[in-house]
């Protein structure tokens, strides 16, 4: 997984809508990628709707957030929907840019040891270095963890 000071690996995946993001696109900006297992699931919607709840403050900072898991583009377009998402949802369906962030490795599910995608959210400054890693991402306080993040 990579840490706080490396560069972040550029990457080009379509969101809900089809439209191409680049990390490249967004320099100069705080850009906050974060990666999730799976659209409309308990913990993905509680974290998604933290992040849609805190959108306000993170935009009002000039925080672009990019969520992106291994769902098509069209299961992303029910999810934003579904939820009211106002940011985009990149899929990620052949995993490579989770596994340039090292965001895919084993994990526990009820007690099951299985490979699978990492919660995990990566802040990048506007020179596309990582300034911040957070691993144990509270999904019901997301928006606050990463806002808390920013102030540090």
């Amino acid at each position: 997984m990579l840490k706080k000071g490396d560069k972040a690996p550029d990457f080009e995946l379509k969101d809900q809508n089809g439209k191409l993001h680049r990390l490249a696109d967004y320099h100069g900006k705080t850009v906050v990628v974060y990666f999730y297992p799976k659209d409309d699931t308990p913990g993905c919607t509680k974290e998604a709707c933290s992040i849609r709840d805190g959108w306000a403050e993170l935009k009002k900072r000039g925080v672009i957030v990019l969520g992106v898991s291994g769902d098509s583009k069209e299961s992303h377009a029910v999810f934003a929907t579904k939820y009211n998402l106002p940011f985009p949802l990149l899929a990620d369906t052949d995993r490579k840019v989770i596994n340039a962030f090292g965001a895919w490795g084993e994990k526990s599910l009820y007690g099951k040891i299985m490979q699978g995608i990492l919660r995990t959210t990566f802040i990048i400054d506007g020179r596309e270095t990582i300034v911040k890693v957070i691993e144990k991402v509270d999904t019901g306080n997301h928006a606050k963890q990463i806002i808390e993040n920013l102030d540090e």
